[in-house]
């Protein structure tokens, strides 16, 4: 029993003391001043409870941004944006694709069916002259006295899907929607000229029915050139002049009966 208190009294005995405790902790305050003095800019460490701005306690911090956002310098934006946004925008009309040129050139293919046609215009998805030519038809069936806006709109959108299907059957290349609907509709033209026709005078007799027989063959063979053009389709005129020629011939019945 005695060697076991002998042996625990050898164990916990050490060389370390309180006095040397607190002459550690002065020596750590002391370097920790001299830190001070030398992190201070005047070179004298503050007092204890005296007031520190915050420019002596936190380093300078040199970038304000965020991480992986460039700063960007806003009047150099607004001199870019400014001189190269409208000067290089097109006009309102063109881009809701209203294009009066294109309109005139498609207008005079029409009304000359002896004109060549261009098939990188006419091979556009243009609505403006169709709408504003089936308005006119219906305006003028109106002022005869036959209210058929319904009849001109429905048989043009059936002879679109029919013309459609036909031609994609009968090209390689194949044809839009747009591109059927803005043909058919530009051709319409020669028909409106009939039914202004009808507004002077009665169409219901042979001068009447001659005339409407050169107002199919005029729609007709615009058509059938206009597609012709577009989809590289020579030697086919007649064969797409056929189906043109009965869809324009349900116009005709309509404005002389």
């Amino acid at each position: 029993m005695s060697n076991f208190e002998q042996f625990h009294l050898d164990f916990y005995q050490s060389s370390y003391t309180i006095d040397n405790q607190e002459e550690g902790y002065n020596s750590y305050g002391s370097n920790e001043n001299l830190c001070g003095s030398r992190r201070s800019p005047t070179g004298e460490r503050p007092q204890t409870g005296a007031f520190v701005p915050s420019e002596v306690l936190l380093p300078p911090q040199s970038y304000a941004g965020q991480i992986l956002q460039p700063t960007y310098d806003f009047n150099t934006l607004s001199h870019v944006s400014y001189a190269d946004g409208f000067d290089e925008e097109p006009p309102l009309l063109e881009e809701l694709g209203i294009n009066f040129d294109h309109i005139w050139q498609k207008t005079l293919t029409v009304l000359n069916p002896m004109k060549p046609a261009d098939g990188n215009i006419m091979n556009e998805t243009d609505l403006t002259g169709p709408m504003v030519f089936c308005l006119a038809l219906g305006a003028t069936l109106l002022l005869a006295g036959k209210v058929h806006f319904g009849y001109v709109y429905g048989m043009s959108a059936m002879g679109c899907l029919a013309m459609h299907t036909l031609l994609n059957l009968m090209s390689i290349t194949g044809v839009s929607h747009g591109c059927v609907a803005s043909v058919l509709g530009y051709c319409l033209l020669p028909m409106v000229i009939l039914s202004g026709s009808a507004v002077v005078f009665s169409l219901q007799g042979i001068l009447g029915t001659l005339l409407a027989l050169f107002i199919v063959g005029w729609c007709s063979l615009s058509a059938s050139k206009i597609f012709t053009s577009a989809l590289a389709m020579e030697g086919q005129q007649l064969l797409i002049a056929y189906p043109c020629a009965l869809l324009y011939g349900l116009f005709a019945l309509l404005t002389v009966f």
